[in-house]
């Protein structure tokens, strides 16, 4: 890790990096983000790709291992409706197998996370979900 003070914040990921678990953090579509957020991402290093800017060339290689928590809050509503949190103008599913197919790093691990069944349309966001979990699968074989 870079020269980033650790705070105490109650977050997974902030214990992760805390703890220096991982070397590296990359968020990519980040729609919505207040100061509070920001100054903490700041202090851990966390490299973030917010929408309002995004471009996907800039997102460096990723070097081994690599663990990937699929944020499904980061899909734009429109394609994953089933999350508790719909904020528009997030990422396409195109562009999220995009990112994952374009991996080079081992990947040693997956989750994806945020599904509310109670909030989805007819399967759409469980069928983008499973989509996401075979394209990260394929890339692990």
């Amino acid at each position: 890790m870079k020269n980033c003070m650790a705070t105490n914040i109650l977050t997974p990921f902030a214990r992760i990096m805390e703890n220096k678990f991982a070397a590296r953090l990359v968020q990519v579509g980040i729609r919505t983000i207040n100061t509070h957020q920001r100054e903490q991402a700041k202090k851990y290093c966390v490299e973030m790709h917010e929408m309002k800017n995004l471009d996907l060339s800039f997102i460096s290689k990723f070097e081994n291992p690599l663990y990937i928590s699929l944020d499904l809050d980061g899909i734009d509503p429109a394609f994953a409706p089933g999350v508790s949190h719909h904020e528009p103008g997030g990422l396409t599913s195109r562009q999220v197998i995009a990112l994952i197919q374009g991996i080079e790093a081992t990947i040693v691990g997956a989750d994806i996370v945020e599904y509310n069944p109670t909030r989805d349309f007819n399967d759409m966001t469980a069928h983008l979900a499973a989509k996401l979990m075979k394209e990260i699968l394929a890339k692990m074989l």
